[in-house]
């Protein structure tokens, strides 16, 4: 259940038209008061033919007018506006319950307190099956207004405890990080002009693919600008920048103008500040386009700077610091990985941004290599090699793993939910950018006396995952890339004792799969062991005549006393 309170109204006649009214596509129907502050002599024109609307404004009205009449300053915003409503899948509710309903919620608000003779006058209004309008008038009986300070959130909690009463569809408790929801003006506003988005999504999008690409706030609405984005900056006199609004082109008012909407309004972590002590928690040593000249570079590098989640988890500021660094990265991640990847890695991002935000306060210092990461990644050129882009992948779907555990043991269950949505995209990308390499070493599998040597080193080197990598359907294809390292010096053991710790195994749904992102490249430099090209000579003798083999090989020399013949 939903309860949505609106900003503050003047005009309580012009609602009540909307409520008794038939709705902006014909969805009001039978509308009638389910419940009120005095139901006696309460006049209905839903139920009485000689009620008025005006009549019933001026009902609700006259603690207003009493109170303007009597003090110098008029009250204008005096229309408190909630609209109530269940899931979908929720049972019919009659209306008396919808009437209990209403008066728990004005009691949680403040509206009318229970027990209180002398509280604001209210109604509740039900024109539809499945949701109720409840609609106050903010004047006391005695000339006070109600305390409405977080209103939003004790009426969140109470519509918690309704679901529960009532066997409703359960809902997760707010905890004031989510974005607001559109009103319905945005959203009508969007299908009038044709547009996916309303304008605030849009421009939350927007900004966040924006950031990786800054060091600074003002580099950032610089950037912002450059994307098409209208921007409007306050300054203090010294020209310091104080804060920011953002505008989608095409938004006007009715007046003409360019619609903006300040960063807080955006998302509650797009505001100047929260910005400012991401983007500037550290300079990085070497500004990211001087590597350009090596694209996988900062491929390699992201991958490595994830390793630093396996340490500073335990220390909640750092944690928080880490998973919005990590959100900067999955964003540059999706923006310069290749046209088929970029579908899933983008879902993966929007819904990583609610992963980010908690109300814990981030150390941002303390996420700098990861943050570092993503800047280099926007900055260097395309084109980077597929398999230094799977590893990252594997390692992002890790790391969301981790966010999504932590998040759980906070009891954070909206950021939880939102990390087991990424977690799905994600797992997708990386079996997408995974899919290449995995046909060309299934094409190359050695012979079973091989797998069975390697085998034994997988249930040397890794033996609490043993029998799931050797039972993973990928495992011909990491015996192959195992066999094709033992031919370039390597020592299989060793390499899977280094690929396994780099992160747990355990969370792996295919744990074959996870050590060839891992083992790619460490597999593909050629060893400095000077018996490398007998370790070549002896693997390659060992494959079966698969297509795309080449040449045939040379006859094997003697196999070395400490490892059986391939």
């Amino acid at each position: 259940m939903i309860a949505a309170i609106k900003p503050s109204g003047a005009n309580t006649r012009g609602l009540l038209a909307y409520l008794y009214g038939p709705g902006r596509h014909d969805e009001h129907t039978d509308p009638h008061i389910v419940a009120g502050f005095a139901m006696l002599a309460m006049p209905d024109p839903g139920r009485d033919e000689n009620a008025t609307l005006t009549q019933l404004a001026r009902y609700l009205d006259e603690p207003v007018r009493l109170r303007n009449s009597e003090f110098g300053k008029k009250i204008t915003d005096h229309v408190w506006h909630c609209p109530v409503r269940a899931a979908l899948e929720d049972r019919h509710l009659s209306d008396a319950e919808w009437g209990e309903i209403a008066q728990r919620i004005v009691a949680a608000a403040g509206i009318a307190p229970e027990g209180d003779d002398l509280a604001c006058r209210w109604i509740a209004v039900r024109h539809a099956d499945d949701h109720i309008h409840i609609l106050a008038t903010t004047v006391r009986e005695d000339g006070r207004r109600p305390k409405l300070h977080d209103s939003g959130i004790r009426v969140g909690d109470a519509c918690r405890q309704i679901e529960k009463d009532y066997g409703l569809r359960r809902l997760k408790k707010g905890d004031r990080t989510g974005t607001r929801a559109p009103t319905q003006a945005e959203m009508h506003k969007a299908q009038r002009l044709g547009w996916e988005q309303t304008s605030r999504e849009w421009l939350q999008d927007r900004i966040r693919a924006a950031i990786p690409h800054a060091r600074t706030a003002e580099e950032l609405l610089a950037y912002m600008e450059a994307d098409g984005i209208a921007v409007k900056a306050r300054r203090g006199p010294s020209g310091d920048l104080l804060g920011y609004a953002a505008g989608r082109p095409g938004d006007l008012n009715k007046d003409g103008e360019q619609t903006f909407h300040p960063g807080g309004k955006i998302a509650p972590d797009l505001t100047l500040p929260k910005l400012r002590d991401r983007l500037e928690a550290g300079e990085p040593e070497e500004h990211p386009t001087a590597r350009r000249d090596q694209p996988a570079t900062a491929w390699h590098q992201a991958t490595e700077a994830l390793d630093t989640f396996r340490t500073d988890l335990a220390d909640d500021t750092h944690a928080q610091a880490h998973i919005t660094a990590l959100g900067e990265l999955l964003e540059a991640t999706a923006q310069k990985a290749p046209t088929h990847l970029r579908t899933e890695l983008h879902a993966a991002s929007k819904a990583f941004a609610r992963v980010q935000r908690s109300q814990i306060r981030a150390e941002d210092r303390a996420a700098h290599a990861i943050r570092n990461a993503a800047r280099d990644i926007v900055h260097t050129a395309t084109g980077p090699d597929g398999s230094a882009l799977a590893a990252l992948i594997a390692a992002l779907l890790w790391a969301g793993i981790v966010a999504g555990r932590w998040h759980e043991a906070k009891g954070h269950a909206h950021q939880a939910d939102a990390a087991r949505q990424t977690l799905h995209h994600l797992q997708a990308a990386a079996e997408q950018a995974l899919t290449p390499t995995l046909v060309v070493l299934e094409q190359r599998q050695p012979r079973e006396e091989t797998r069975r040597t390697l085998a034994r080193d997988v249930r040397a080197a890794v033996p609490d995952q043993a029998d799931r990598i050797l039972t993973d359907p990928s495992w011909p294809a990491l015996a192959a890339l195992l066999a094709d390292a033992e031919a370039r010096g390597h020592q299989p053991h060793q390499l899977l004792q280094e690929a396994a710790a780099q992160r747990e195994l355990g969370t792996a749904r295919q744990p074959a799969r996870v050590l060839i992102t891992r083992l790619q490249h460490t597999s593909r430099n050629p060893s400095p062991n000077p018996r490398a090209e007998a370790a070549r000579r002896r693997t390659t003798a060992s494959w079966t005549g698969q297509p795309g083999h080449g040449t045939q090989p040379p006859a094997a020399p003697a196999t070395p006393p400490n490892r059986p013949r391939r």
